[in-house]
């Protein structure tokens, strides 16, 4: 078999270079949209379609579901097919399955189709950035991949306030119909620029030594069904009862798929899509379950606060939407400072104060009700969460990057990124049912309300837990990291980073 030409080295002041990066952060650009917007559509799509608190939790976590379980494939894949050939694909999926969101007419087929534009998600999310990472010079690649996160950025922050603004203007509809056209310009500006390439050690049909990389597809499929099979028993629970078959086969399942995943990846040893080998190092472990806190608490509050704004404080979705987009600034211009604080006296102290300034946020939106005045009431709190994890985003990414051999960054950043994605998914499910919200009673005032204030606190608890694990065990890497940009996708910083 006949190797393909080494892809061309672009430069960013070519066409084909600005071509490159238009593409990828369009593409980039969608994926963290739906990720954020969906939020503030929930009253709206919630009343249009007849939805229950399972249906809304269901709406954002199969989205999260198929990101977190299938991101590592889905640059696995790139890898070996062609990483242009697997991005082009993403996005045609990502986008049909928009479409299919866009006119769902019934609450089961808008979740079939944000599974399905969670599976396109995974395959484009990774090649946004690979593309990137393996198309450009050298010399331009680091001013590349810092335009792509700025701009990546910039697209995520304005996602509450277009989305919001075509919520109450049109429907909620239009914010998956938006995709189509920023879809027509990334294939066409890739279809024209964007040249292929893939790890030439990934596609040899001869057999792979142990170092190289594997095609996991059962350790892919053994985490979404683990992941899958607990938030269907959180997310049925309320309905169904604890003691309800479904819901004990549901945990029981999702239990024995994760201990089947954790044996698969370690008998398969530095070839897994998840070398086990990586968590012999303590501070990686650590900050991987301080990534599931922190994010948990993140994907909880998003969670109820838009729905609260709208159905509580009567606030329309276009208010709701900026409400939320002092929070993204800060991350978006302070991110690469923290990064640069914790470079210099290491990450123990932003990921202790950080999410405890976060929490303090969150505890004084508690006392948000009817009447709410945005300047006195909300913005304060916004503003302290927004700077708690501005405080903890960038210490986060590289310090995870620090805790691991360089070879294994990659899959490193990945495997954050996934864990980002599974705190937020566990919060959605778990806390409706912690709170006692469930049923229709996300749309009565004094039910939400209850449930709100009491998330509020739970989100709170899961930020000063984070505090005091990172208080006790986070120390300085081994090693210096450069200051990198955050490899989460929020609703704002910029997005992830991905396995290379």
């Amino acid at each position: 078999m006949t190797a393909p030409a080494p892809a061309p080295a672009l430069r960013m002041g070519t066409a084909a270079g600005r071509g490159t990066l238009l593409a990828a952060v369009l593409a980039s650009g969608m994926v963290f949209l739906d990720s954020t917007v969906v939020n503030v559509a929930l009253p709206k799509l919630g009343e249009d379609l007849g939805a229950n608190v399972a249906d809304l939790q269901w709406t954002v976590n199969g989205y999260l579901l198929m990101l977190a379980a299938f991101v590592l494939l889905g640059g696995a894949l790139g890898d070996r097919f062609g990483r242009r050939k697997i991005f082009l694909i993403g996005v045609v999926w990502f986008t049909v399955a928009s479409v299919l969101c866009g006119v769902s007419q019934g609450t089961g087929w808008l979740i079939a189709a944000r599974f399905l534009q969670g599976a396109g998600g995974a395959l484009l999310t990774p090649g946004s950035l690979s593309v990137l990472q393996a198309s450009f010079h050298p010399d331009d690649r680091g001013r590349a991949i810092g335009a792509w996160a700025g701009l990546s950025g910039v697209s995520t922050a304005l996602g509450p306030f277009i989305g919001g603004w075509l919520i109450d203007a049109l429907s909620w509809r239009w914010i998956f119909f938006l995709n189509l056209p920023l879809a027509v310009l990334v294939l066409l500006a890739a279809l024209r620029w964007v040249p292929e390439s893939r790890d030439e050690n990934a596609s040899r049909t001869e057999r792979p030594s142990r170092t190289r990389r594997r095609f996991d597809v059962a350790g892919a499929l053994l985490g979404a069904l683990a992941l899958a099979g607990v938030t269907y028993a959180l997310i049925d629970a309320p309905v169904r009862g604890f003691g309800s078959v479904p819901v004990l086969v549901a945990a029981l399942l999702g239990v024995l798929a994760a201990v089947a995943f954790v044996l698969l990846e370690r008998r398969r040893g530095d070839a897994a899509m998840l070398p086990t080998g990586l968590f012999g190092s303590r501070l990686f472990s650590v900050l991987n379950i301080f990534t599931v806190v922190v994010y948990a608490a993140l994907g909880g509050f998003t969670f109820f606060f838009a729905v609260y704004l709208q159905n509580v404080v009567e606030w329309s979705a276009f208010r709701t939407g900026i409400a939320l987009l002092p929070m993204t600034v800060l991350l978006l211009i302070g991110s690469a400072r923290a990064g640069a604080l914790s470079a210099r006296i290491g990450p123990r102290l932003p990921l202790t104060i950080g999410p405890v300034v976060a929490a303090a946020g969150l505890l004084l939106l508690r006392g948000v009700g009817p009447g709410a005045s945005y300047w006195t009431d909300v913005l304060p709190g916004v503003l302290l969460f927004g700077l708690g994890l501005t405080l903890v985003v960038a210490p986060l990414t590289a310090s995870v990057l620090a805790a691991v051999e360089d070879r294994f960054s990659g899959v490193a950043s990945g495997f954050n990124n996934a864990a980002s994605r599974a705190g937020g998914l566990l919060a959605v499910a778990a806390l409706p049912l912690l709170v006692g919200l469930s049923g229709e009673g996300y749309a009565q005032k004094d039910e939400l309300t209850d449930a709100f204030r009491g998330s509020m606190v739970w989100c709170a608890g899961l930020l000063l837990a984070g505090a005091v694990l990172a208080l006790v065990l986070v120390h300085r890497p081994p090693r210096s990291a450069p200051p990198s940009q955050p490899c989460h996708s929020m609703p704002a910083a910029t997005p992830p980073a991905q396995p290379r």
